[in-house]
């Protein structure tokens, strides 16, 4: 399954590799509970909230990085 900026979040943190770059700019999100009530949002949907202004500025870092894994 390739992965990016339109993978749902759900099907990211069940892939390790992916949660391990979500974790890279969110640290600790993959063990964060809250991320179920957002699983089926894409990454890019849930960046645009307010509460995830952060990862903003990584966007393209974060979707390039996901779509080298295998």
């Amino acid at each position: 399954m390739a992965f990016s900026l339109d993978s749902k979040v759900k099907d990211i943190l069940k892939n390790p590799a992916a949660a391990a770059v979500l974790d890279k700019y969110a640290e600790g999100a993959s063990k964060n509970p809250q991320m179920k009530l957002v699983g089926g949002l894409t990454l890019r949907k849930l960046a645009a909230f307010p509460q995830s202004a952060y990862l903003q500025p990584h966007l393209d870092a974060i979707d390039q990085e996901l779509k080298e894994i295998e």
